[in-house]
């Protein structure tokens, strides 16, 4: 379990990034696999689930994660859903003490928000698509609406696919830099001609620092080289695995 300075310094609101250590599932899933969407068996995912709420002191009923499809689609939790009433989007915004913003990845970057002071908290599932979509704006924003500040909130940014791991190709940095010139600087030169390393990190703190978010903090872990803590959709590609599992981020604004 991993944790951030700038969220643990929130006061009453606790947060945990999740390893793949500490569940119940087996095989490629081993073992702390969180997602529904995997082909894993439901029973050790709702067993992974709450073994995480229980680490945090919260009831796993209260959990809520949502149908996450790379969009920049935020929603505004007022109340837990069961797991098959999950709304379409990739991330969300509460007020509401006891519900645990639950974000889902396996090389994306998930990003934790929290202005304790407005008693606001937000949770982003960001990968590429997302990040350049609009999906970091659209969190803050939602914060911002419902109470907080920019300058006041802190972020964190967790554990995903780092540059050395994330080689691209010439359309995917292009589309990056037809967003803006400056984006450049997030792409190094790959081992392959026309190919790039991409800083899928680097790149969402920079959206964070210009929606003027007050303090952010990057996780410098890579989920694909780390086999043994973290699950790795690009890893289990280039194995030629069936599926993947799922390690959950998650925070919450204690009652």
């Amino acid at each position: 379990m991993i944790t951030a300075e700038n969220l643990i310094d929130a006061e009453g609101v606790r947060h945990m990034f999740f390893t793949r250590v500490g569940g119940v599932s087996e095989g490629i899933f081993t073992s702390l696999n969180c997602g529904p969407g995997s082909s894993d068996e439901r029973e050790h995912v709702l067993d992974n689930r709450a073994r995480a709420m229980a680490a945090l002191d919260q009831d796993p009923a209260n959990l809520v994660t949502v149908h996450q499809y790379h969009s920049p689609v935020a929603v505004e939790v007022y109340e837990p859903w069961s797991i098959g009433e999950a709304p379409k989007a990739d991330a969300m915004v509460t007020t509401t003490p006891g519900v645990v913003l639950g974000i889902l990845t396996a090389d994306c970057a998930p990003v934790l928000f929290a202005d304790a002071d407005a008693g606001v908290i937000g949770a982003a599932h960001a990968g590429w698509k997302g990040a350049l979509g609009g999906v970091i704006d659209a969190t803050v924003e939602m914060m911002i609406d419902a109470g907080a500040q920019a300058d006041r909130i802190s972020a964190a940014v967790g554990p995903c696919i780092q540059q050395p791991s994330y080689e691209v190709g010439a359309d995917f940095r292009s589309s990056f830099l037809e967003a803006g010139s400056g984006n450049e600087r997030f792409f190094e030169p790959g081992v392959e001609a026309g190919k790039f390393q991409f800083d899928l990190s680097g790149y969402v703190r920079f959206r964070l620092s210009e929606c003027g978010v007050g303090s952010i903090e990057v996780s410098p872990a890579d989920t694909y080289t780390d086999a043994d803590r973290f699950f790795s959709y690009r890893r289990a590609t280039h194995r030629g695995e069936a599926d993947y599992g799922r390690e959950l981020s998650a925070i919450v604004l204690e009652g």
